[in-house]
């Protein structure tokens, strides 16, 4: 019983660990993963470094992006960090 006093803080610790960071983590990357694949040609999209376009053209690696000047720009498919919701008016 004194070996269990010992190792129950630290199965304990990791617990809390897990839970708080561990966890949420692995939710996020799912999510961002499910985003990634549902891309499609279209859709308002920013890039991990902040740019701001539409998507032209997505293949398995590769995605065009349309910026608001008319230029097109390749960028791997992971760069893409979010697809932007347009507000009903």
């Amino acid at each position: 019983m004194g070996n269990l006093g010992g190792i129950l803080p630290i199965i304990l610790m990791f617990a809390i660990f897990y839970f708080l960071l561990i966890r949420p983590q692995q939710k996020r990357q799912k999510a961002v993963r499910e985003m990634q694949s549902s891309l499609k040609k279209g859709d308002k999209v920013v890039t991990i470094g902040g740019l701001h376009g539409t998507l032209d053209s997505i293949d398995d690696n590769i995605a065009v992006i349309r910026s608001n000047d008319g230029a097109k720009l390749t960028f791997d498919r992971n760069a893409i960090r979010e697809v932007k919701e347009e507000a009903a008016l």
